[in-house]
């Protein structure tokens, strides 16, 4: 059984070259996490995420002094047991966020490590014996200024020119007709045959907005909605 010798973590920020926008918040930069994990015999498994549009260091902070060392010393096949000692030790920092991206992606890590400590592709190790290959799809459609429908349809027309047959696109920021006709610009753009998938980013602040919003949508065939509403607000999901 491996037994975890080091945990490696970074945070990086990248800069955007134009400030872009969606429903609920202006984003100037990106901040990514990225924890690496070694074991005594040198297997090393990685994970990755994104943390938000600032305060990287946060993911940083909590995997070096709060998760990190719950795992240090153990069997990385443990993958439960350490999941929930990790889980345990943020029960006072916090439940949700930034401490849960940290847990997660050493959680990620460890499935790594173990896949290849016995020389298999991760999707093999899980199991998946009928599948090889998962469909990708293509995020964009942010909000730009000056960016219009039109705009916005050749973007996503560039995205199924690539090669993705997805591709998603921001909403909620603008009232449910200016909405309406960028979503029936992206669906003209790309086709009837391209799933189109559609992010609000928490925009809606109740069940009537939203379905305001959503039955202007449904023409279009939008193949999901995510976080229409704010994740807090459970009763709304329901």
């Amino acid at each position: 059984m491996p037994i975890i010798e080091s945990i490696a973590v970074a945070a990086v920020e990248v800069p955007l070259d134009k400030v872009t926008s969606f429903a609920t918040r202006t984003v100037h930069a990106r901040h990514y996490g990225l924890v690496k994990v070694r074991s005594v015999d040198g297997a090393e498994g990685i994970g990755f995420c994104y943390v938000g549009s600032q305060a990287g260091g946060l993911l940083k902070a909590a995997v070096e002094s709060l998760l990190g060392p719950a795992l240090i010393g153990k069997e990385s096949h443990q993958t439960e047991a350490l999941w929930q000692s990790m889980y345990q030790e943020a029960l006072l920092q916090g439940r949700s966020g930034v401490v849960m991206r940290g847990l997660s992606i050493l959680d990620t890590a460890l499935w790594d490590l173990n896949a290849r400590s016995v020389g298999l592709p991760l999707h093999d190790y899980l199991g998946s014996l009928h599948r090889d290959q998962v469909i990708a799809y293509a995020s964009g459609g942010y909000y730009l200024d000056g960016k219009t429908p039109a705009h916005l349809g050749e973007e996503l027309a560039g995205y199924v020119s690539q090669g993705f047959k997805a591709v998603k696109m921001k909403t909620g920021r603008l009232s449910p007709g200016e909405e309406e006709a960028r979503i029936a610009a992206a669906r003209d753009a790309v086709g009837p045959d391209v799933y189109l998938m559609l992010d609000a980013n928490n925009a809606w602040a109740d069940l009537p907005t939203a379905l305001e919003y959503m039955r202007r949508f449904e023409p279009y065939n939008p193949y999901w909605i995510e976080e229409p509403f704010s994740p807090d607000a459970i009763d709304l999901h329901a």
